[in-house]
């Protein structure tokens, strides 16, 4: 049904808990200054709305809590770079030389020994963030191929639930980039790009057991985290109570950001260990496909844009720059 073990992926968790305490650590910081800027912008709109009449006073209060979101949500924009560098693709780091059995160091050497990693293998936040990207770009073009393909199977009524299918798919590749990141680090690329496009690769041609992976943990992650959103809702309303003006639609919207912080300092790694379990499994022993490679080639410019790079970046052009968000 799968190929990862629940049992091997909890030892990752357990082994990798110093980077487990500093997702939750960062994760949490940021729930917290989303409540706080949120309440603090909430505060200031309920002060401003008292020089009108009750009406102003709750449109004020909506907007000031709205521009706080908002001015968190911004700032994490621009540190979305060295988020993906320190913390994810560390732990990424680690979770690799565990499950190849290498010793890890303990505490705070823990996190520099993640860090230092992927300073080898991607130098700069810029390449890493890069990379990641086309990677994105490069999976949906895979899924897009795979649900082509399911399109022509001559089962009655496909046609009728392939919307709720292909929703399910999108939502179910979220960590596969990821994925696809520790390939480079578990094989020692020195050419992030080149490793990249060599994994993209390998996971095309495997990509039927990979999605059914990704599925079932894409239903445990979100059920998960779902379950933890019903459980923050009553202390999330507690805290808009302290908000002046009580905000109404605070409480769920606090639910839901300390139901993500959860879901991204904890239940994602588990589900990530037992992506690169699964991944590493199907590909052991396999080369890449160049039919897979044409069929890519052909069907993402993104995927033509990881070979350029990785020419630029064999050739000395080391200082590849960032993808812009309009590559198709």
């Amino acid at each position: 049904m799968w190929d990862f073990s629940v049992a091997t992926a909890m030892g990752v968790m357990r082994r990798t808990a110093p980077y487990l305490m500093f997702r939750i650590i960062v994760y949490f910081a940021i729930a917290v200054a989303y409540v706080l800027a949120t309440g603090t912008g909430a505060g200031l709109g309920w002060g401003i709305g008292h020089f009108g009449d009750e009406g102003v006073v709750a449109t004020s209060t909506f907007y000031g809590g709205l521009f706080g979101f908002a001015v968190v949500a911004g700032v994490l924009y621009f540190l979305r770079e060295y988020i993906l560098y320190v913390v994810k693709a560390g732990h990424i780091a680690v979770m690799v030389e565990y499950l190849d059995g290498r010793d890890l160091p303990d505490g705070q050497g823990q996190i520099a020994y993640g860090r230092q990693i992927v300073t080898e293998r991607f130098g700069e936040a810029s390449v890493l963030f890069g990379v990641d990207q086309l990677v994105k770009g490069v999976i949906r073009a895979i899924t897009g191929l795979v649900q082509g393909l399911m399109n022509f199977l001559p089962i009655p009524g496909l046609q009728n639930v392939m919307g709720v299918v292909r929703a399910y798919l999108r939502l179910a590749v979220g960590l596969v980039d990821e994925v696809i990141l520790a390939h480079g680090i578990r094989t020692r690329a020195t050419n992030p790009w080149a490793s990249a496009k060599e994994a993209l690769v390998l996971y095309g041609q495997n990509a039927g057991p990979m999605l059914r992976n990704a599925a079932w943990l894409t239903l445990f992650t979100y059920g998960l985290a779902f379950i933890v959103f019903l459980v923050m809702l009553a202390p999330a309303a507690a805290l808009v109570y302290l908000i002046p003006g009580a905000w109404s639609a605070g409480g769920v919207i606090f639910a839901i950001v300390f139901a993500w912080a959860v879901k991204v300092a904890l239940i994602e790694p588990f589900a990530i260990a037992c992506l690169l379990q699964a991944y590493f499994k199907v590909t052991a022993g396999q080369t890449p496909n160049p039919e897979w490679e044409a069929k890519l080639d052909s069907a993402s410019s993104k995927f033509k844009s990881l070979g350029e790079r990785a020419v630029n970046w064999a050739s000395g052009g080391r200082a590849a720059a960032a993808p812009s968000g309009n590559e198709g």
